[in-house]
């Protein structure tokens, strides 16, 4: 074959001087490395290699992480753990051998991404998410991704085009909701709420909206070590400190709101609310009635700054959930509620149940299913809040999912801890990319 032959055979004369053309449009000082990546940029892209492994998340316990190697790069991304999991969310695959990792262990997950989903993706444009997402779905054949594991569909990282995927123009910096004070579960304390959260809607940018919550997080962590001692300034899993009482505000009067996790499933004993369940010596003994706990939230807001309140029902009270946000008196964020469950949602939409989601990917199982949901919220004009877990891993996706999505808020824990930390440096590095072009959701973070 003959030069000529061979270029005319691959296009080569018209690539190159298309190529050769965009250098001198672009007047580039090196028109040789130029044109190499315009031209590797009109080559497709294609999955070559899908590796997975077993790794530790934040608390210690496995979980999967996965190398997606294509001809024009390797990603990486990893899948968070939650303590909160139900009968309406996606299934995690565990191996269930109390000998290894006490039955933690993701060795199976791990094998159905390297023999199963790795052979069935190789070849694929890796850009074409919702054929990726559909062809991990055919494989799975369950509603609750039970065959293959959600951990192990949703490692596989194909979401640099949430934004096009999505549909949106626009993408927005969500508010921060930074963890202050641990409770629940989270935490060796006597606090029932799980969570107490500061919001600094009043930043203009998210840059000033991570000073703001790391100075009032390292503020209230002296006022708490000097009134109580270092003793009752513990760590939380999500990294909050959790004092034995509730605390004042630090500082930002006026740009700061308060948000609460309340997860009252946890203290809801037959249809009465145990404030106490954590102090064995005083548990039982002062029971609230679901219209105490409507009191209780209204004087709250009154006295407080507090502009959010998640689950502050047990997840089957839809009707006391209900009368709740009928008040008015708050967002009211559905995560036990609603798990991120499709069915669930549309019952709570149609109930008028809430008015926001707390979105947990691994809930979920697939890209294309998490924007589904999303898109499902918003068209209800709903609130959106995109969580992390509490067994996390560094990986800062749901930075680029909330950015990609215009969700008006991120709740990833406090300002510190490198898991945690991770997704905020995430969306400071996206707004230094957008430049002028970032826009932070500021005093608009219930879109």
């Amino acid at each position: 074959m003959s030069v000529q032959e061979y270029l005319d055979k691959h296009m080569l004369s018209r690539k190159l001087e298309d190529a050769v053309n965009a250098a001198v449009r672009a007047k580039t000082p090196d028109p040789v490395l130029f044109i190499s990546n315009h031209m590797k940029k009109s080559v497709q892209s294609v999955i070559t290699k899908v590796k997975a492994r077993q790794i530790l998340d934040s608390r210690g316990i496995p979980t999967v992480e996965v190398d997606l190697h294509t001809n024009k790069g390797v990603f990486r991304a990893s899948v968070p753990s939650g303590d909160s999991s139900g009968m309406y969310e996606a299934v995690e695959l565990r191996d269930g051998d109390k000998g290894v990792y006490l039955g933690n262990g993701v060795a199976k997950a791990v094998k159905n991404i390297n023999d199963k989903i790795s052979e069935a993706l190789v070849g694929m444009d890796p850009t074409l998410q919702s054929q990726i997402d559909q062809a991990m779905i055919d494989l799975d054949k369950t509603e609750k991704k039970g065959e293959l594991g959600a951990n192990a569909i949703l490692a596989v990282p194909l979401y640099r085009h949430i934004a096009d995927l999505y549909g949106k123009v626009s993408p927005m910096l969500p508010v921060p909701a930074f963890t202050v004070i641990s409770g629940g579960k989270h935490a060796g304390n006597n606090l029932a709420i799980q969570e107490i959260m500061i919001l600094p809607t009043g930043a203009n940018r998210f840059v000033e909206a991570l000073q703001m919550g790391t100075e009032t997080y390292h503020h209230l962590k002296a006022v708490i070590t000097e009134k109580y001692g270092t003793h009752d300034c513990n760590v939380g899993e999500s990294g909050g400190f959790a004092p034995n009482e509730a605390i004042r505000r630090a500082g930002y009067t006026d740009k700061i709101q308060i948000a609460l996790d309340v997860a009252a499933t946890n203290f809801c004993i037959g249809t009465r609310y145990d404030l106490d369940f954590k102090s064995p010596q005083k548990s039982g003994q002062n029971f609230l009635s679901a219209e105490d706990m409507v009191e209780l939230y209204r004087e709250l807001c009154n006295d407080f700054p507090i502009v959010s309140i998640e689950d502050p029902f047990d997840k089957e009270d839809w009707e006391h959930i209900k009368r709740f946000s009928s008040t008015g008196i708050c967002q009211v964020v559905g995560d036990d509620l609603l798990m991120s469950n499709v069915k669930r949602i549309e019952r709570a939409i149609l109930e008028y149940a809430c008015n926001a989601l707390l979105l947990k990917i691994n809930q979920v199982g697939t890209v294309t299913e998490v924007i589904e949901v999303v898109k499902q919220a918003k068209e209800a004009h709903w609130g959106v809040v995109t969580s992390h877990r509490c067994g996390e891993t560094i990986d800062s996706f749901i930075a680029d999912l909330s950015v990609g999505l215009s969700v008006g808020q991120i709740k990833a824990g406090a300002p510190c801890r490198g898991e945690r930390l991770e997704k905020y440096i995430q969306l400071l590095r996206i707004e230094e990319e957008l430049g002028d072009q970032a826009v932070y959701c500021g005093v608009d973070w219930k879109q």
